[in-house]
């Protein structure tokens, strides 16, 4: 509980699913609470939950794809209640498309949303965080980050592109005595998972994942995937032969 106690928390995509759950859990602890996302009526919501619990959030509506607006948001979250301590970059969409019917609108906005987004959110709490040498950034990537799987380029896509760019971003950061976690999850109930006809293996409830991102948040864990069963079959996927890769995976198409 003493790791979240007064904390400044910014999280983009703070309306729904895993954001959402975050933000409430992480109020629960004693943080303070910045929400980000562009549904400000969704943001209320979330914000009246903290407030109803005895927590402090302040709805901050942005665009994560609008480099100013995130600033802005950053800037008077502080002037509110704080220098910035945990940025939890989170605002992504996860759509499905087989390669055949390639949309390159759609995968512009995905990269814009999940990559560049993300990188919006950094720079606007970075330089007090490098000036005052410490904070955490926290990534919301994903286990389809590590190989492309069907019916997902755009997706699979970004994530990599995630996972890569706050690794690089921890390189650089660490000594600077500001901490970078990766988070890896699988298939969580979200409305990003909502309605799709195939079965996900490992399906979690969103407070089970909740209370693992948090745990690995405040363990300082630089990179976490989870559920350890889909993580494993991952990793192992990683390594395989290229044609042993590409047959298991046609047959197992479970983002649709």
């Amino acid at each position: 509980m003493t790791f979240w106690q007064d904390k400044v928390v910014m999280i983009t995509g703070a309306s729904s699913g895993i954001g959402g759950a975050l933000a409430i859990e992480v109020a629960k602890r004693g943080a303070k609470l910045g929400l980000v996302a562009r549904r400000a009526e969704a943001l209320a919501e979330i914000a009246e939950h903290i407030k109803a619990g005895g927590g402090r959030a302040l709805i901050l509506p942005a665009d994560v794809r609008d480099a100013d607006s995130l600033r802005q948001a950053a800037e008077r979250l502080q002037s509110d209640l704080g220098p910035v301590d945990v940025l939890i970059a989170n605002a992504g969409v996860g759509p499905t498309r087989d390669g055949s019917d390639l949309d390159a609108a759609e995968v512009s906005n995905v990269i814009n949303i999940n990559v560049v987004g993300a990188a919006n959110s950094v720079a606007a709490v970075i330089p007090e965080m490098v000036a005052r040498g410490q904070g955490h950034l926290v990534a919301i990537s994903s286990l389809a980050g590590y190989r492309g799987v069907p019916k997902s380029a755009a997706y699979c896509a970004s994530k990599a592109a995630v996972s890569a760019f706050f690794e690089s971003l921890r390189l650089d950061l660490e000594p600077k005595g500001i901490a970078v976690t990766i988070i890896h999850p699988g298939f969580i109930k979200t409305p990003l998972t909502a309605g799709r006809e195939a079965q996900m293996p490992f399906l979690m409830e969103l407070d089970d994942a909740v209370q693992k991102i948090v745990s690995a948040i405040e363990k300082h864990k630089k990179s976490y995937a989870f559920p350890w069963q889909l993580a494993t079959i991952v990793r192992a996927g990683m390594i395989m032969p290229i044609w042993m890769y590409d047959r298991i995976a046609r047959k197992n198409s479970f983002r649709e």
